[in-house]
């Protein structure tokens, strides 16, 4: 049986970099709490969450240092663009992540923001271990070889 994957509506920004420096063990798909400026300012398409993280405070997780700019139409009520937002997480998971990062080291990476078919803004979270100097080198080699390889067989075609 094959299994189907949930097709990604609108993409508002993604962490490329994170799965050059990161070996992901698990995916995780979160809701985040927003205040109404910044969903405007999502579906405008600008956030940055490349300098990013995720990690718990006092048993909730929150994302930490991501960008989401103000929204230049609203008045009184902006938002700060650093804030930390929490992100929605059942129980079950948040323990289960909690004790990932605690005893084996691991770390929370946001990998995307998206909103669903709904509408519903969603993050995508990588539990992460960190890649060491050679993991990077030979990952950009078998980058660099698939990239010859392309060329090599267009070529020959």
């Amino acid at each position: 049986m094959s299994v189907k994957k949930k097709p990604v509506d609108s993409i508002v920004c993604q962490n490329r970099k994170a799965s050059f420096n990161f070996f992901f063990e698990e995916i995780v798909e979160s809701g985040i709490e927003l205040v109404g400026p910044e969903v405007k300012s999502l579906r405008s398409g600008k956030a940055t969450i490349s300098e990013s993280y995720a990690t718990d405070v006092e048993g909730e997780i929150f994302l930490i240092n991501s960008y989401i700019p103000q929204y230049l139409q609203s008045s009184y009520n902006n938002h700060d663009p650093k804030r930390n937002r929490k992100l929605l997480l059942k129980k079950r998971e948040i323990s289960k992540l909690i004790g990932k990062i605690n005893r084996d080291g691991y770390s929370l990476v946001p990998t995307k923001i998206y909103f669903n078919k709904k509408g519903i803004a969603k993050v995508q979270i990588a539990l992460a271990k960190g890649k060491k100097n050679h993991d990077k080198r030979e990952t950009k080699k078998n980058r660099d070889w698939d990239r010859e390889k392309s060329r090599i067989f267009r070529k020959t075609s």
